[in-house]
């Protein structure tokens, strides 16, 4: 058997911690000890995790221990929410160009660009127009639709507002406050009576 710690050809495929222990199968909970053991055998480089009792119940052969440390099970953070809904871009932007209203031109463009960073739309030429502007010509992966966009040249000062527009868009008219009534006067108290 070749030395786990000199090798000409080592697996260096070494695995992340484990969601669960390798003995017992129960997952970590948050903020539980776990013990990790990397071992050596004829399959290369190994590595386990153990929650304490199987760890302390049996732990791995001394002859394949290479390695073996401590350490404190943090469950990963949750996905963070998708700050637009994909969907709602492309329905967005199929909504707009067919509208086909100039003043719309840098929102449809930047609508498309985000599509192409989602791997949605896929650029597949560049035209120029006679007026001197390019036509970037986009595939959609799924469909094939080609769309046509007009490249609106914005310069950086432009970004902001076309996001503030974007966003706006997207997540509809802003919904009216609901206010109370102002309320009413409270009558003056009656004459001659004492208050």
């Amino acid at each position: 058997m070749p030395s786990p710690y000199f090798s000409a050809n080592p697996d260096w495929d070494i695995k992340p911690r484990s969601p669960a222990c390798t003995q017992c199968q129960q997952p970590f909970n948050d903020g539980q000890e776990y013990v990790s053991a990397l071992l050596f055998n004829q399959d290369g480089y190994q590595r386990q995790d153990h929650c304490r009792q199987c760890w302390a119940a049996r732990p791995p052969e001394r002859a394949a221990l290479v390695s073996q440390w401590k350490g404190i099970f943090r469950a990963p953070p949750p996905p963070a929410p998708e700050p637009l809904n994909r969907e709602n871009v492309e329905r967005m932007l199929r909504d707009l160009m067919e509208q086909a209203d100039p003043a719309r031109l840098n929102v449809i463009y930047i609508l498309a660009v985000m599509l192409e960073r989602r791997r949605i739309l896929a650029e597949k030429d560049v035209q120029q127009r006679p007026d001197g502007r390019l036509a970037r010509i986009y595939e959609h992966r799924r469909t094939a639709e080609n769309f046509l966009i007009v490249d609106p040249w914005l310069d950086l000062d432009q970004l902001e507002h076309v996001r503030q527009e974007v966003l706006e868009l997207l997540e509809g008219p802003a919904q009216p406050t609901a206010t109370a009534p102002p309320a009413a006067p409270e009558p003056p108290p009656a004459a001659g009576n004492p208050a």
